[in-house]
């Protein structure tokens, strides 16, 4: 078990600085005051809250959580998504998925289907109604995301984009990457249609 005492060591899987050492930008410049870490931390935390609030608000009318939110935003973005590669996608156990999956597939929200090349693969498409869920629940995830980024004003996109790039592990950004080049054209040149 970690001793909470301890520091955190920078080998560990998402790399820290050890407490009070503070960090840099890329490994240059000056070393980040840990207050000023403390603050962006702070930051991220609200954020989180509620740009994932507005969501959570309307899945409770469903009986949904966040898990249920993560799997059919997925489902929708990558119709046809193989159960492996969303397990990969989410880094959730299979048991945790299945419960999940279960709901979302008995109320009508995603379907499965066999493999065409592969009969023991399991497809997964959102429905109709799961569709239209995914695009209710991004509704003012996209409200919130223009707003924020027309406030913060020009290089906010561009910024933005580096900042959560660089905030996911490094040996997994490849595998991002890959995924988020396989959404449909409309939807990486703006369409907001798609629902995400």
């Amino acid at each position: 078990m970690t001793d909470l005492n301890e520091p955190l060591s920078r080998g560990r899987k998402g790399g820290g600085a050890k407490r009070g050492e503070g960090a840099t930008a890329g490994g240059k410049g000056s070393p980040m005051p840990e207050a000023k870490l403390h603050e962006f931390a702070e930051l991220l935390f609200f954020a989180y809250r509620d740009f994932t609030g507005d969501p959570d608000a309307i899945l409770k009318d469903f009986g949904f959580g966040r898990a249920h939110h993560r799997v059919l935003h997925f489902v929708n973005r990558h119709s046809g998504l193989r159960v492996a590669d969303l397990l990969d996608i989410l880094n959730i156990t299979k048991q945790s998925l299945s419960r999940v999956l279960k709901q979302l597939i008995d109320q009508g929200f995603v379907e499965q289907q066999a493999g065409s090349s592969d009969r023991r693969e399991r497809l997964l498409y959102p429905t109709e109604r799961g569709r239209a869920l995914a695009e209710r629940l991004a509704a003012p995830q996209f409200v919130r995301l223009t707003n924020a980024l027309e406030a913060a004003g020009p290089g906010a996109e561009a910024a933005l984009r580096a900042f959560l790039e660089a905030m996911i592990n490094a040996e997994d950004r490849p595998k991002v990457s890959s995924i988020m080049s396989t959404m449909p054209a409309e939807t990486r040149q703006g369409d907001k249609g798609d629902g995400t």
